[in-house]
């Protein structure tokens, strides 16, 4: 549901440019910051909205993908990450800096509908307060948390022990409503139902669902916060595997590598480029089975047929991957300037158990095709439910297979391209039915286009010149990037756009490492997607946006 006007048709072409952007915002702009891949314009607390409104109606920039929020020694800043679901390669960061005695922002909330959970949790973990805020509260820690464990003052000391009264069960008095007669239900924390430890406060009337609160924290681990206690070289790289530590392993690994070899202006030979793509889209390919075979078992419980098949084709993926990196699951095969090592010997082996799997993949797709979407109590339990206009979802900041089952053709791969992407032949998959059958069919033609780009990488590798296999360029063994330098860059994920922000300090390690999940903002928009469905249809929604709480709360 927009809760603004509706938008010019006609926008600017490229209005990522200063000149443009100053003829944009006008007196809002109060000074410039030189960030590694975008303009930094630096606005005024108190005007918040009215500077995003107008890089969003004016400018184009409709897609809020990232709020970092930050403590200085003489002030508190955050950061809005803006770009275009248009054009991604056009990119502006909005700095709206505060003081450390009163750290008072306007909330965007109004102008992006994502920023109510990113404002949530840089006002939980940095301390920042943001005016108009619709329910400014914690949100990955508990609310009786001492201290905001990012901001400078914070005392790791500081017991977290509270008075009994402070742990009173929320739901222990009578929540029956004489007039609406409505029920209050639990969903989760711990329920096969919520594809991890995900807890849904839903309202339900009848079986209707009138309104559906996910409730995250339950895994936070601050991972950012042991990043920025990593040096950039080799200790930050093993991290990114955890945050899916389902299958989408090397995919997360380019995220922090993009980012990093982008501001440290590190080259990746052709080579190192090529592998990690290959890599790359098995992890897709793993990631998104599962996805399919868990979606199988939400909707119509079948656990025995579609479930294991898809668990089996993962497996199947997992032992080429653990040829490749060495590692079943925590795979840290990428490192800063290309891959650890080359291809295992004998080569031929390894491009022969590679066709032998995409051989048989085929046919397994068209079995999954059969079992599930050609199914009609699976189209049953699936079409025109999960509904998400895509207006809505581009608010929330939604990518990924669930923005392009909304009919939103975006992807990082072919819109700000990295890797071996452009120089390969594969569609991106978009779909405009907005429900739950559209992302389980994204996901299945994502299948194949990835089987595609790994059977063409292996064309390439196969035809490489054995003396030109280089898989490093030469990165200084100790790293330190220019003090005040700071960048944010994003790969396609196997849920979405996965962005990393690095700001440095001259030192070896990040003075701020922010991750953008995907499944974060994804998961924000289940609300739009499940009220006014049936209760049983928030399980399958659930389902098809497809979380993995590793990546939710980080």
């Amino acid at each position: 549901m927009s809760l603004e006007p509706p938008r010019p048709e006609e926008t600017l072409e490229h209005t990522d440019d200063r000149e443009t952007l100053e003829e944009i915002l006008g007196d809002h702009a109060i000074g410039w910051e030189d960030h590694v891949n975008a303009q930094g314009v630096v606005i005024r607390p108190d005007e918040v909205q009215s500077a995003l409104r107008a890089l969003r109606d004016e400018g184009g920039f409709d897609h809020l993908t990232c709020l970092t929020a930050q403590q200085y020694a003489d002030r508190y800043e955050s950061i809005y990450h803006l770009t275009k679901y248009d054009d991604r390669s056009q990119e502006v960061s909005v700095v709206v800096p505060t003081s450390t005695d009163e750290p008072v922002s306007q909330s965007a909330d109004a102008v992006y509908r994502t920023a109510d959970w990113h404002e949530r949790e840089a006002y939980d973990l940095v301390g920042i307060e943001y005016e108009d805020h619709p329910d400014l509260r914690r949100i990955l820690l508990p609310e009786t948390w001492q201290g905001h464990p990012l901001g400078l003052d914070y005392d790791q000391d500081k017991p977290q022990l509270v008075s009994l009264s402070e742990h009173a069960n929320p739901i222990a008095e009578h929540h029956h409503d004489e007039e609406r007669d409505t029920m209050f239900l639990n969903i989760g924390p711990h329920h096969p139902a919520t594809h991890g430890v995900l807890h849904l406060k839903t309202v339900l009337d009848g079986e209707t669902v009138a309104d559906v609160e996910p409730d995250i924290g339950y895994l936070h681990r601050c991972e950012e916060q042991m990043c920025q206690s990593g040096t950039y070289r080799h200790q930050i790289m093993p991290y990114p595997d955890r945050w899916d530590y389902v299958s989408a392993g090397l995919l997360n690994e380019w995220s922090y590598a993009r980012a990093i070899e982008d501001m440290a202006d590190i080259e990746v030979p052709e080579y190192a480029q090529v592998i990690r793509t290959m890599g790359s889209e098995l992890c897709r390919i793993a990631a998104h089975l599962i996805s399919i075979g868990a979606f199988a078992l939400d909707v119509v419980g079948d656990f025995t047929v579609s479930f294991q098949y898809a668990w089996q084709d993962r497996e199947d993926v997992l032992n080429i991957l653990e040829d490749l990196t060495g590692q079943r699951m925590m795979f840290n095969y990428f490192r800063l300037g290309g891959v650890v090592w080359d291809l295992p010997e004998p080569r031929e082996d390894f491009f022969e158990s590679i066709r032998t799997f995409l051989d048989s993949f085929e046919g397994s797709v068209d079995e999954y095709h059969d079992l599930l979407t050609n199914n009609e109590i699976f189209q049953q339990r699936c079409i025109d439910t999960g509904h998400l206009d895509p207006e809505t979802a581009k608010s929330y900041g939604v990518t990924g297979p669930v923005a392009r089952g909304s009919g939103i053709d975006y992807d990082v791969r072919r819109d700000d391209p990295y890797g071996y992407y452009e120089e390969l032949d594969w569609d991106v998959a978009v779909y405009d039915g907005c429900d739950n059958y559209a992302r389980v069919l994204v996901r299945m033609q994502e299948l194949e286009e990835s089987a595609k780009i790994v059977e063409q990488c292996v064309d390439i590798l196969e035809d490489w010149p054995e003396d030109e296999r280089e898989i490093q360029s030469n990165v200084p063994r100790t790293l330190k990037p220019d003090a005040d330098t700071e960048v944010y860059r994003s790969v396609e994920g196997a849920k979405g756009e996965l962005g990393i922000y690095i700001r440095s300090d001259g030192s070896d390690k990040p003075a701020r490492f922010k991750i953008r999940s995907p499944c974060f903002s994804n998961l924000q928009a289940l609300g739009e997607a499940a009220n006014g469905e049936y209760v049983a249809d928030l399980i399958a929604t659930l389902g098809s946006i497809d979380v993995i709480l590793g990546e939710v709360d980080r």
